[in-house]
């Protein structure tokens, strides 16, 4: 129940049958919380969105790859995939351990290090107008009932492109969103296996990951 005292209701999928009724309801895309019916203020993971404005996927590709050495450097595992949009989403595991503000917080601290490497084309202003075109760095997506493009989701888009898990090998030069697509997905999950298993493992020491930050990234 809100402030004004509206209820809201919302589906919870829980299996092949859920997904299949969405479907049937002309559901194209599925934009899932980042946390479970079980413990709703506490994010299964924390995302780093990277959503380019007039950007080469290549400056999309190396922003994504500074993010990945910045977490690296803090012993924080990250799981890649590609929007299915324009952009790619960098997740990181938490395990339902931290709340929304935390999580909040935490991306907040990756992106302002990602955008000290690359200022020239990378903003943090949520305002679309005073970022003069640049790469959004987005970590207030981590935040109570905000969604975003689920791993191997449909978008609504030309070709009918698929928000697909990557291996970081993949994360280089020449990636493209269009290279993942409604025909080509299924032939790729069963070569691939699930590379987003690992967001829904084990997740990170926040204190302790906070503490190498600091030391590493005086």
């Amino acid at each position: 129940m809100t402030d004004e005292g509206k209820v809201t209701k919302y589906l919870v999928g829980t299996d092949e049958a859920s997904l299949l009724w969405m479907n049937s309801l002309g559901c194209i895309e599925i934009n899932p919380w980042f946390s479970r019916a079980e413990t709703p203020d506490n994010p299964d993971y924390c995302v780093i969105d990277l959503d380019p404005d007039k950007h080469t996927y290549d400056q999309v590709v190396e922003a994504a790859r500074i993010t990945k050495d910045i977490l690296d450097a803090i012993d924080v595992p990250s799981y890649p995939k590609t929007s299915g949009s324009t952009g790619m989403h960098i997740y990181i595991p938490l395990e339902a351990k931290y709340t929304y503000q935390q999580s909040q917080l935490f991306a907040n601290i990756i992106v302002k290090l990602v955008h000290r490497q690359i200022p020239d084309y990378t903003s943090l202003e949520r305002s679309i107008a005073a970022r003069n075109g640049k790469m959004y760095l987005d970590f207030l997506q981590n935040r109570p009932g905000a969604t975003i493009a689920g791993p191997y989701s449909l978008r609504p888009k030309p070709g009918a492109t698929v928000s697909m898990p990557l291996s970081w090998d993949e994360v280089k030069p020449g990636l493209t969103t269009q290279h993942f697509n409604i025909h080509n997905a299924l032939g790729r999950l069963k070569e691939t296996g699930d590379l987003f298993h690992g967001v829904l493992g084990e997740g990170i020491d926040l204190e302790k990951t906070l503490k190498k930050a600091q030391t590493v990234f005086k």
